[in-house]
C-alpha cells in the first residue's frame, strides 16, 4: 500500500513485532499480543476505512460526454448538464436492445424509425422556430414540453425571436435502445446545420447568431413510448461536448 494509511500500518506493525513501543502484553505477557495492539489495530484499520471512504466519495463518475441543448443555442449552455437517459436496466449493446423492443414490437424497422425520428426532427425546429409548441405537444414527452416552454417564454419575456432557416439533416444514426421500466427507449445522432439567429422582437435586428452563416452540430435526440408498437414521444436533447 503506497497511501498514508499504508505508511501508518507498516510502521504500527513493525513497531509491534519487535516491541519497540513499550507496551506490556495483556495478563503480564511482555512478548505476547497487547491489549494496546488491539486498541492500534483497530485505530488503524478505522483510519484506512476513513481514508478508502473518503476517497471513493471523491471520485464520482463523470455523467458522460453530452450537455443539454435548447433549440436554437447549439455552444455551450449554463442550464445544469443532462446525461442520456440510463440507469442500470440499460443495455449497452444496441443490438441487443433492438431484440428486446422487437419481442414486443415485431413489426419495428430501424430505417422505417430512423426516418420518422428525422419528420420529428423537423417538426420541433418548425414549432420551436414559430414560437407555438401546441402543434407538437403530442409528439413530446410532459418533461420534454415543459422545458422547451420555459425556455420559450424566457425568449419572450426578453423580447427576442429565435429563428431556424435553411436546416438540412447530413445524416442519421441509431446509436443507443433499452428498455426501462415498461418504456422503450432509443437515441439517434443528427448531423446537421441550419441558420441560427436570434433577432429583437421590436427592431428585427440579430443580437445572437447569423442570418448568413450557417452552423453545424451534433445532436443526440432520445424517445421513448410504452413498450410495443405505440407512439414514440421525444424525452431529451442533447450535444456532443467538443
Amino acid at each position: 500500500m503506497r497511501s498514508l494509511a499504508g505508511g501508518l500500518i507498516g510502521g504500527f506493525l513493525g513497531g509491534m513485532l519487535f516491541r519497540s513501543l513499550g507496551f506490556a502484553g495483556f495478563g503480564g505477557m511482555g512478548g505476547g499480543f497487547g491489549l494496546m495492539d488491539v486498541v492500534l489495530l483497530a485505530g488503524i484499520g478505522f483510519a484506512i476505512y476513513w481514508i478508502v471512504k473518503r476517497r471513493s466519495q471523491q471520485e464520482v463518475p463523470s455523467e458522460g460526454p453530452y450537455q443539454r441543448v435548447v433549440l436554437g443555442d447549439r455552444g455551450p449552455e449554463l442550464h445544469p448538464t443532462a446525461a442520456p437517459q440510463s440507469t442500470m436496466f440499460r443495455e449497452p449493446d444496441l443490438e441487443r436492445g433492438l431484440e428486446y423492443i422487437r419481442q414486443m414490437d415485431p413489426g419495428f424497422e430501424e430505417g422505417r424509425f430512423q426516418e420518422a425520428c428525422t419528420d420529428l426532427f423537423f417538426k420541433v425546429q418548425a414549432g420551436w422556430g414559430n414560437r407555438d409548441l401546441e402543434p407538437i405537444r403530442a409528439i413530446l414527452t410532459q418533461e420534454m414540453y415543459s422545458q422547451l416552454s420555459e425556455d420559450g417564454e424566457r425568449l419572450k419575456k426578453e423580447r427576442k425571436i429565435n429563428r431556424l432557416e435553411n436546416i438540412a439533416v447530413r445524416s442519421v444514426e441509431l446509436t443507443e435502445a433499452w428498455q426501462e421500466r415498461g418504456q422503450d427507449y432509443a437515441t439517434v445522432r443528427f448531423l446537421a446545420s441550419l441558420l441560427d439567429s436570434t433577432v429583437d422582437e421590436g427592431t428585427g435586428q440579430v443580437v445572437e447568431g447569423s442570418r448568413t452563416e450557417s452552423v453545424k452540430f451534433e445532436e443526440f435526440w432520445t424517445f421513448t413510448r410504452p413498450v410495443g408498437p405505440n407512439r414514440w414521444q421525444l424525452s431529451a436533447i442533447n450535444q456532443a461536448e467538443a
